[in-house]
């Protein structure tokens, strides 16, 4: 059994692993649609999402859209190999 230290603690957040499990399955997802899926508050996905962008995990577009902010999120490249390395650690941590 792999150690739970080789798991990532940035995505071992559910509402991180949520955001970031929607992003691998499209190429961008905007703040309604991830709050959408999620069932978060606001407040909650904007912090977890910050999160998420401090560590290069995800880029985040600011514009605006019919004169109201919108913000859409798309994974990084180094989003993608933390996640496909999360989900290998966690298959070993499982041992499947």
């Amino acid at each position: 059994m792999a150690p739970l230290n080789d798991l990532d603690p940035l995505l071992h957040a559910q509402l991180r692993l949520a955001i970031m499990s929607l992003l691998m399955q499209v190429e961008e997802a905007d703040f309604s649609y991830l709050q959408e899926k999620t069932s978060a508050t606001s407040g909650n996905l904007s912090v977890q999402i910050n999160k998420l962008k401090e560590a290069n995990y995800i880029e985040v577009i600011k514009s605006y859209k019919n004169n109201y902010p919108h913000t859409t999120c798309k994974i990084s490249p180094l989003g993608k190999e933390a996640f496909n390395t999360y989900v290998l650690s966690l298959r070993k941590y499982l041992n499947i």
